[in-house]
C-alpha cells in the first residue's frame, strides 16, 4: 500500500511542477521546452515502478522501468545488432526507396492525366491492404533478410507520400503559375522554382508520417521470418521465453529510434522550408 501512496504523491507533484513551469517565463527557451515532457516521462516511470511493487505485479505480466533498465545497459550489444538490422538495412533503406519512387512517380502523375485517373484509385486501394497481409507474401519472395523487409517498408511509406506529394504539387495558386507562363518558363523551369518548393510542407508531411510506418513495417515483417537477428525475431523470441524485460527494451529503443528519425526529419523540414508561414517564430 506504501508503494500506491508514494505513485500518488509523486504523481500529484509533479503534476503541480508542470503546471507551475507550464505558466512560468522559463518555458519560453529550448530547455524549457524539453524540460516540462522530460518531467512528465520520469514522472511515468516513476509511478511505473511503484505501482507495479506496490501491487505484486509479476515480472511476466509487466516489469517494472529499473529491470527494463537493467535489460538496455546488459544487453547492449545484442540490442545494437537488433537495432542496425531493422532499422538500418531494413527501415531506413526501404524508407529511402519508398520516399523516392513516391516523389518521382507523383512528379509523372502530375504530368499525366492518365495516370490521375488510373494510378490513385488503386493507390488507395493498395494502401488500405492490411500489413499482415503482405507481410509474408514479400518474406516469401525476397527472402528472410533485410530485402523483405524493406520491401514490406516500400509499400508502407510509397502511398502516404505520394498521396501528399500529388497535393502539394497542386498547391501553387493560379496566378503564381500565370506569371511564370508570362516568363516563358518551361513545364520543368516552373515545377523547379515553384511547384516543388510550395509542395515541400506536403512532401514534409508525409516523410514525416512515413517515419513511423517505416520502423513499424519492418519489425512486423521479422515476425513472419528473419535470420536471428532483429528487434521483431527478439520480440517474438523472448514473448516465447517469457523474457518480457527484454521485450520491452526492444519497444524502448524502437520508441527512441522512431522518435529521433521524426524529429530529424522535422529538422530538415525546419531548413529547407523556412520561408514558409508555418516555420516562422
Amino acid at each position: 500500500m506504501i508503494w500506491v501512496l508514494v505513485a500518488f504523491g509523486i504523481w500529484a507533484g509533479a503534476w503541480a511542477l508542470n503546471v507551475r513551469l507550464s505558466h512560468s517565463a522559463l518555458v519560453r527557451g529550448t530547455f524549457g521546452r524539453l524540460l516540462v515532457p522530460t518531467i512528465f516521462g520520469l514522472t511515468i516511470l516513476a509511478v511505473w515502478e511503484c505501482l507495479v511493487r506496490g501491487l505484486a505485479v509479476p515480472g511476466v505480466i509487466l516489469p517494472p522501468p529499473s529491470a527494463i533498465g537493467v535489460r538496455l545497459i546488459t544487453e547492449g550489444p545484442t540490442l545494437w545488432a537488433d537495432f542496425y538490422q531493422t532499422f538500418v538495412k531494413g527501415a531506413l533503406r526501404g524508407y529511402i526507396l519508398g520516399c523516392g519512387a513516391a516523389i518521382l512517380t507523383a512528379i509523372a502523375i502530375d504530368r499525366s492525366p492518365f495516370l490521375q485517373r488510373g494510378l490513385l484509385p488503386v493507390g488507395n486501394f493498395v494502401a488500405a491492404l492490411p500489413i499482415v497481409g503482405i507481410a509474408p507474401i514479400l518474406v516469401m519472395w525476397f527472402g528472410f533478410d533485410w530485402q523483405s523487409k524493406a520491401a514490406v517498408v516500400v509499400v508502407m511509406v510509397f502511398f502516404p507520400v505520394l498521396v501528399n506529394t500529388v497535393a502539394g504539387l497542386k498547391a501553387s495558386e493560379a496566378m503564381q503559375r500565370d506569371l511564370m507562363a508570362t516568363y516563358s518558363a518551361s513545364y520543368w523551369q516552373t515545377l523547379v522554382k515553384l511547384r516543388l518548393p510550395a509542395a515541400m510542407p506536403f512532401v514534409f508531411n508525409g516523410l514525416k508520417i512515413a517515419t513511423t510506418l517505416a520502423l513499424i513495417g519492418a519489425i512486423v515483417a521479422e515476425f513472419f521470418g528473419s535470420p536471428i537477428v532483429g528487434m521483431g525475431f527478439r520480440i517474438t523470441a523472448e514473448v516465447g521465453r517469457l523474457g518480457l524485460d527484454m521485450v520491452w527494451a526492444e519497444i524502448a529503443v524502437a520508441a527512441l529510434a522512431g522518435s529521433a528519425f521524426y524529429g530529424l526529419v522535422s529538422l530538415i523540414e525546419r531548413r529547407m522550408t523556412f520561408w514558409h508561414p508555418s516555420q516562422r517564430r
